[in-house]
């Protein structure tokens, strides 16, 4: 079907009215974009030159946090220009590209934490197999299947999104193009939409959160098995993962399964930060923090930088 809308562009909202407060606003989103980029990047550059770091843990790591600077860029640098500038416009291509490029990270990232869990029930559970079951040619194939299924995935929920007709009004009550938002500006029949999502979430996030879920029941029940001391370090690896993967996904939950109600509250702004923004600021400090090969490797790059500058 043809896309059939009646508007040219649509309009933002922000987080307030005054402009000091907007100020406020922007100065935050880009504190935390800019720690984001710069945690995320020296992730991929300690894993990408110190050889220890050559492993399939470290592989899907590397990939995730340049798929978190991508995540983040396709919302908060636009929010903060918005904020600044109180134009709130968006050209309905603009719109389409970023409601693609959000639900594409979204998925890709859900998958990558999905694959991580595997590798971490893989490294423990089964440590005499790891090499052959996580060797690189499966790790290239995993990551390749997760970015081509991807655009699949992102491309049908934009599609059928922008086929509806959107006359009730332009104004998104969000500070990003988001697929919930623009359904209850739609004056067409969106319940496939909704069945779409809804079958969404029970595949993709259902399966995901399955998988997850067993993964690291086995990997507790292998742990208890272990002498106190290993036990705490695995503990602290794996419970900040979960951490992650239930914000991630229980924001997501909460904002596309929400009922369709035409009042809009602040919370309805607020509860996308939690999959748009968050996972990929706490990403680079729990796997750096809680890791001690890559804390080591972070100090060598840190030092020789210093000392090379002198």
């Amino acid at each position: 079907m043809a896309n059939s809308t009646t508007v040219t562009e649509f309009l933002l909202m922000n987080f307030a009215e005054r402009w000091q407060l907007r100020l406020l606003h922007s100065m935050l989103f880009l504190l935390i974009y800019l720690v984001t980029l710069l945690g995320n990047l020296l992730i991929v550059t300690v894993t990408t030159i110190d050889p220890k770091l050559n492993m399939p843990m470290y592989f899907f790591l590397r990939n995730l946090s340049v798929l978190d600077m991508c995540y983040v860029t396709v919302t908060v640098p636009n929010a903060c220009v918005n904020s600044l500038t109180g134009n709130s416009a968006i050209s309905v291509a603009g719109c389409a590209a970023q409601v693609f490029l959000v639900i594409y990270f979204a998925y890709v990232e859900l998958v990558f934490l999905t694959i991580m869990a595997r590798d971490r029930y893989v490294a423990i559970c089964q440590p005499l197999h790891y090499p052959v079951v996580m060797n690189y040619h499966c790790c290239v194939q995993m990551t390749l299947a997760s970015l081509l299924s991807g655009l699949v995935y992102a491309g049908v929920h934009t599609g059928q999104t922008f086929q509806l007709t959107f006359c009730q009004s332009n104004v998104i009550h969000q500070f990003f193009c988001d697929v919930p938002s623009l359904l209850r500006l739609s004056c067409s029949d969106t319940s496939s939409n909704f069945l779409l999502i809804l079958f969404s979430a029970i595949v993709v996030i259902g399966g995901c959160l399955i998988f997850i879920t067993m993964s690291y029941i086995h990997i507790f029940s292998t742990v208890l098995k272990f002498p106190i001391r290993e036990q705490g370090k695995v503990f602290s690896t794996c419970v900040p993962h979960i951490l992650v993967v239930s914000v991630f996904l229980s924001s997501i939950l909460s904002v596309y399964l929400k009922p369709s109600v035409n009042s809009e509250t602040i919370q309805d702004m607020i509860l996308p930060v939690f999959y748009t923004i968050v996972p990929p600021f706490l990403n680079p400090i729990i796997y750096s923090l809680r890791n001690t090969q890559v804390k080591e490797a972070m100090k060598k790059v840190i030092l020789r930088n210093f000392y090379s500058g002198k």
